[in-house]
């Protein structure tokens, strides 16, 4: 008898077939520890220790690399879940420092020897220069199945760290003597501080602290840096024999100084001032850009139309940034210096244009200055970003922060482990998106107040032309957290300013 076949029914049961398959396949891809032979693995904890003794020359190279083994689920499919802990030899693991709080599909842990200098200091109450026993280890939970646990001891030697602030006093510096108002360096890196400005004939030295005299660095006696921890030690400066403008370059891993004199290129003023129908014609003080000393931000809402200028003294009518023409507009960018009292032109925002919140950018070079003013719309949501965070450097599972009433404004409050973190608002996959980072430099502690942060959006030309000599692109400044525990956060995104404060 001839066979009849019905084509389009085995087509389709072909490809129901093949759905199938393939469902079942996604469905293990993710977490099917039965098909990734999780069955009855042992979990093992291993240790790469790269360095016993620490050194903050190399704080950035890694010290310790920590491994396990999947551990079992006895064949069930069930995910397995993964604490690692650590903790001084001997405590059974009370107060113990959690590097990795129940993650899935994690097996190893890594610490720079900055990190983990930190967690022994902060955490353990070690001593520097005292070696330490620790113990790691590493738990497995998965549902219905005994938690399996493994340990592994390593022995590690902390360093005490140089300061992470430097100031500069002294009848040779701007502000002479004046230790509440001692002139900040900036900090390059781990013990390294630069500085760049007039200096007069006179002496001058380091504090660590701003209104604080002790601790100090001063000169060994033969040009070099010694630290000064007790107001009965010598108290040896430095001495300017020209008044000059003159670089600063202090290495306090090497205790060594350089001042070299330079060709001053600085603006005119470090003080800018937005003033106008909005603030009541009171004198609010701009903030300077992080990147280039000679552009100065402001955000605010203008709820009302009316006029404003810039000021370079407080109170000061005189020696003003004013707008070309009267009732200039906003997006106009020409600016003129002026002197004396007149002319007195200044920008103006109509009824139409008010009501709304923006951000200025005034360039203060002289010959090319100009005010740029945009609308700011704010981002729905701020993001934690930085291996001290809970998510890490995953940017698309990023943490996110919680919204408030007020849309510029975000907060957070949790815990952050030593490490690196900045704030994304886009979570753009290329990274070259917008992001809040430190205003300071990079991998400089908060202040634990508030203070200004660096907004860049690498993605936004109208931002990257108000640079003149700086690719944004390349920018990339973290604050570092230095010491693990609860922390909240508050960002307002308009004023562009930060705190993060440990509670």
């Amino acid at each position: 008898m001839k066979k009849t076949y019905n084509l389009p029914f085995i087509v389709i049961t072909n490809i129901l077939l093949v759905i199938i398959t393939i469902l079942t396949l996604t469905s293990c891809a993710d977490n099917d520890y039965s098909v990734l032979n999780k069955g009855y693995d042992q979990l093992t904890l291993t240790s790469d220790q790269q360095a016993t003794t620490l050194d903050e020359h190399t704080h950035a190279n890694e010290a310790v690399l920590l491994s396990w083994t999947t551990g079992n689920n006895n064949g069930t499919g069930n995910r397995i879940y993964y604490q690692l802990e650590l903790a001084p030899k001997g405590t059974n693991f009370q107060n113990s420092y959690v590097a990795v709080n129940n993650e899935t599909q994690v097996y190893t842990w890594s610490a720079t020897q900055e990190n983990l200098n930190s967690i022994i200091l902060d955490k353990f109450e070690g001593t520097p220069g005292q070696s330490i026993e620790l113990e790691a280890r590493v738990s497995a939970f998965s549902e219905g199945i005994e938690t399996q646990t493994s340990t592994v001891e390593f022995s590690v030697t902390p360093y005490q760290p140089v300061t992470e602030t430097l100031f500069l006093i002294g009848d040779a510096t701007p502000n002479r003597w004046n230790v509440d108002n001692a002139t900040e360096l900036t900090r390059e890196d781990n013990g390294i501080f630069s500085w760049e400005g007039n200096l007069a004939e006179g002496d001058y030295k380091f504090i660590t602290n701003k209104g604080e005299i002790i601790p100090s660095y001063n000169n060994d006696g033969e040009g070099n840096i010694i630290y000064r921890s007790n107001i009965d030690d010598p108290d040896e400066k430095f001495h300017i024999t020209e008044s000059h403008y003159y670089k600063l370059t202090v290495n306090l891993l090497e205790g060594t100084l350089t001042c070299e004199k330079a060709n001053g290129n600085r603006p005119t003023y470090d003080q800018i001032f937005f003033v106008g129908d909005p603030t009541g014609w009171s004198f609010e003080e701009m903030t300077k850009d992080p990147l280039d000393p000679y552009l100065f931000r402001y955000g605010r809402i203008f709820a009302s139309a009316g006029e404003f200028k810039f000021g370079t003294a407080n109170g000061s009518w005189e020696n003003m940034y004013k707008a070309a023409s009267n009732q200039q507009a906003y997006t106009n960018t020409s600016v003129n210096f002026v002197s004396g009292f007149d002319p007195d032109n200044k920008w103006y925002l109509s009824n139409n244009e008010a009501g709304k919140a923006y951000k200025i950018c005034l360039d203060i070079r002289s010959g090319k200055e100009r005010m740029m003013m945009k609308e700011f719309t704010p981002y729905e949501m701020v993001y934690l970003v930085g291996d001290a965070t809970p998510n890490g450097w995953d940017l698309g599972n990023a943490t996110p922060m919680t919204a408030t009433a007020d849309p510029m404004v975000f907060t957070w409050t949790g815990q952050l482990n030593a490490g690196e973190i900045k704030f994304s608002f886009d979570k753009k996959s290329d990274w070259n998106g917008a992001w809040l980072m430190c205003g300071l430099g990079n991998d400089v502690a908060p202040t634990g107040v508030e203070e200004h942060a660096l907004f860049i959006n690498k993605s936004d030309e109208n931002l990257k032309g108000q640079y003149l000599d700086k690719n944004i692109g390349d920018v990339d400044q973290k604050w570092k957290i230095n010491s693990s525990g609860t922390y909240t956060i508050t960002i307002n995104q308009l004023t562009e300013t930060i705190t993060i404060a440990k509670q």
